[in-house]
């Protein structure tokens, strides 16, 4: 008997924000996609007190938005929460998207979803604003590991 060994399936970044766009699409009105939203933000999980520091914080959001960074090998695994229902959701896509990848994939990619999706028409102008500096603190962090690795 011949025995298959299935490797995990990794997706790319383009094909998790495809899987996102595709997930948003089956919802014709905003506040079913605000609904479903929060609920992807309370299932974000994993976020210790001690990371709850101001330099976590990300400038230029409205409500409180804490990211942490670290690194597992060559990929960056991010950590968030936020103390806003809406941004809490906004975070954990940009997680989804971003976390597990190396600083190469998070710096080399556009974060498309975000349009297609229609979130960036949906914000007030500070959570877009919020949004942008989130994206701008998660590609620091690439930034920043890239140099360390070398």
């Amino acid at each position: 008997m011949q025995k298959t060994f299935y490797k995990e399936q990794i997706m790319t970044i383009n094909e998790i924000q495809e899987e996102i766009v595709e997930e948003f699409s089956a919802f014709d009105e905003w506040m079913d996609k605000y609904s479903y939203l929060i609920e992807i933000g309370n299932d974000l999980e994993g976020f210790k007190d001690e990371w709850r520091l101001e330099q976590n914080l990300i400038e230029g959001c409205q409500s409180k938005v804490w990211v942490h960074a670290e690194l597992d090998g060559d990929k960056i695994i991010y950590s968030a929460d936020s103390d806003a229902i809406i941004t809490k959701g906004i975070i954990a896509l940009l997680i989804r998207v971003l976390s597990d990848k190396t600083p190469d994939e998070i710096l080399n990619s556009e974060l498309s979803f975000v349009e297609e999706i229609g979130l960036k028409d949906h914000l007030s102008p500070t959570r877009s604003n919020g949004l942008l500096s989130m994206m701008k603190q998660m590609r620091l962090y690439a930034v920043a590991f890239k140099a360390k690795m070398g």
